[in-house]
């Protein structure tokens, strides 16, 4: 490898023998072709180049679930995935969840349990929640659910185990459980 192609010149951008590929993502259900550096995560994609600023980055480690997104119908957390590695993904972010005016019924009982305070989280929360409840449907067993030989009933304590993976800074997480209560089957 050519030791000159990582670099960046002097106002800070890559060279122009930087590694770049085209990528075409169906991001809420619209294809999109992006030429991205290949180092390009799904989050950075998204905020940066597509303007859907509904993910965020927490920290950037794919500890807190800030950036939590669908992807080819299962939760992820955008930070860790590289854009490069998913060409062809169907991804559906926090804004690809309401169809036109109506919002997505957990969105819907998030705002009616006030299941928020700061909101920075919010995003992740209910991307990672409608996520949740499509893995339980699909018979995914938890922690708390044992074995899988039985569906998963998403009590409070199973709806906390399978959303361990998102955290609230404010501490909102009684109302979070309470709105997935709300929509769950």
């Amino acid at each position: 490898m050519d030791p000159t192609s990582e670099r960046e010149n002097s106002s800070g951008q890559l060279g122009e023998t930087s590694h770049r590929s085209a990528v075409a993502l169906h991001i809420n259900g619209t294809p999109r072709t992006l030429t991205l550096d290949h180092r390009t995560t799904v989050l950075d994609a998204l905020r940066e180049h597509l303007d859907l600023t509904g993910a965020k980055k927490g920290c950037d480690h794919g500890q807190c679930g800030a950036c939590t997104v669908i992807v080819d119908g299962r939760r992820a957390n955008s930070c860790l995935l590289l854009a490069v590695a998913h060409d062809g993904a169907r991804i559906t972010t926090v804004e690809g969840l309401a169809d036109g005016d109506r919002l997505h019924p957990v969105q819907e009982a998030f705002l009616a349990r006030d299941a928020l305070q700061c909101g920075y989280c919010t995003p992740g929360q209910i991307c990672s929640a409608v996520g949740m409840l499509g893995e339980a449907a699909d018979g995914f067993p938890s922690h708390v659910t044992g074995d899988g030989s039985a569906p998963a009933r998403l009590t409070a304590p199973e709806i906390r185990e399978r959303m361990s993976g998102n955290l609230c800074r404010c501490g909102a997480y009684p109302r979070i459980v309470e709105a997935i209560e709300d929509v769950a089957p």
